[in-house]
C-alpha cells in the first residue's frame, strides 16, 4: 500500500505540481462563505454569485446585520438557498459575537459555526493555514475508492486512510489533486480512463479493461 500511495502521489507531483481551489476569494471570510455555498453546488455557480455578494457584505459584521430578505436574493441561484441564507447569517453573527469578527483558525472551532461541517472546516483551514488535513467530498471519496487508496464506507473513514498514508506536508495539496482529478478526469458517470495518466495504478481501470475483454 505504501508503494501504491507513493506512485500516485509522485504522479500528481510531476503532472499537477500546482493544485489550487477553483473558488474565488480574497480573504478568510470570503473563502468560508464560498465553501459554505459550494455544498452540493458547483464552484462555477458559486463564483458567479459571490462578486455581488461580497460587494454587499464584505465583512462578517455587515452580513451579521442583514436580514434573510436582504441576503437571499444574492444567493437564490445556488442549491438550497433558504438553508444557506440562514446558515450564513447565523455563522456571521457567531463570528462577530464569539470570535471577534475573525474566522477561527482551528477546525474544531470552525465546526461550531452553523452550516460548517468537518469537510468545510478542513477545506478552509488547509487552504488558508496549511492545516495538514484532507477534506473528503464526493469527488475525493470516489477517486480514493477507484484508485484503491481507501475502502472506507464513510467520508471520515476515507479521510483517515488518506491522512495515514499521505505525508503531512502534502495533505493540503492532495485534497486538490483528488478533487480536480475527480472533477475533470475520473468523473462519476463517464470517467475518462483512456486519457488518464493514473490508469497504470488504478485497480478500477484494470477491472474495467478485464471485464471489457470478456
Amino acid at each position: 500500500m505504501k508503494k501504491h500511495y507513493a506512485d500516485i502521489v509522485g504522479w500528481f507531483e510531476t503532472n499537477m505540481p500546482v493544485a489550487q481551489p477553483e473558488l474565488h476569494f480574497d480573504n478568510p471570510w470570503q473563502l468560508l462563505v464560498a465553501v459554505m455555498l459550494s455544498a452540493q453546488c458547483t464552484d462555477k455557480r458559486v463564483n458567479m454569485v459571490t462578486p455581488a455578494l461580497f460587494e454587499a457584505f464584505p465583512t462578517p459584521e455587515e452580513m451579521a446585520a442583514a436580514t434573510e430578505e436582504q441576503l437571499f436574493p444574492f444567493i437564490k441561484s445556488v442549491s438550497y438557498p433558504n438553508s444557506k441564507t440562514q446558515h450564513l447569517l447565523e455563522a456571521a453573527r457567531m463570528i462577530v459575537n464569539d470570535f471577534g469578527g475573525e474566522v477561527p483558525k482551528d477546525s474544531e472551532q470552525l465546526q461550531k459555526l452553523p452550516g460548517v461541517g468537518r469537510k468545510t472546516a478542513n477545506v478552509v483551514t488547509s487552504v488558508l493555514w496549511d492545516n495538514p488535513v484532507i477534506a473528503v467530498d464526493t469527488h475525493v471519496f470516489r477517486v480514493a475508492h477507484r484508485l484503491g487508496l481507501s475502502r472506507g464506507t464513510t467520508p471520515l473513514a476515507v479521510e483517515k486512510d488518506l491522512t495515514a498514508n499521505i505525508p503531512e506536508q502534502k495533505r493540503p495539496t492532495a485534497h486538490h489533486w483528488l478533487i480536480l482529478h475527480g472533477r475533470y478526469v475520473c468523473k462519476a458517470a463517464r470517467p475518462l480512463c483512456d486519457n488518464c495518466g493514473l490508469a497504470q495504478f488504478c485497480p478500477e481501470f484494470k477491472k474495467r479493461r478485464c471485464d471489457g475483454a470478456r
